[in-house]
């Protein structure tokens, strides 16, 4: 299966704008990892993005899709969506959020795995920009090659 150019720049850019998103996603609930009020009232809730792969545009593409068993039309994120876990109550009568018998619904984020989740998203992010840039590359190299064959 042969791929141009383009199409190559639209999967790696895809895959950037899913690891931007995974990103902002992350940093905003090591933001919120304090977060005992929100609008809605109770403790913020940790968020987590949910990726899929880019349906085939046609009935031969879902074919050799099903057939090679993966997508070679690339990700997307499909929708970010709110941890269901219960909050972290820590018993703590001065806050201001306490409830009547002294604890406070803290988020359920584990600071740690969040900065873990950031690293593997930012190295991820890097990756695809390695692959962008070798694209880029093979695309002038191919336009310097077909201009000095004229």
């Amino acid at each position: 299966m042969s791929l141009n150019v383009f199409r190559m720049i639209e999967l790696a850019g895809g895959a950037l704008n899913v690891q931007r998103t995974r990103l902002e996603v992350a940093s905003s609930n090591l933001a919120n990892a304090h977060t005992t009020r929100t609008a809605d009232g109770g403790p913020y809730q940790r968020r987590d993005v949910v990726i899929r792969p880019v349906p085939p545009p046609d009935e031969f593409g879902a074919m050799l899709a099903d057939e090679l068993e993966h997508s070679p039309h690339g990700v997307e994120v499909k929708e970010i969506v709110s941890d269901e876990a219960p909050p972290r109550m820590v018993y703590d009568p001065g806050h201001p959020d306490a409830n009547p018998d002294g604890y406070v619904a803290f988020p359920n984020i584990n600071s740690v795995e969040e900065m873990v989740n950031m690293i593997t998203i930012m190295r991820s992010y890097q990756a695809n920009l390695a692959a962008f840039s070798s694209i880029r590359d093979m695309a002038r190299a191919a336009m310097r090659i077909s201009s000095s064959s004229v």
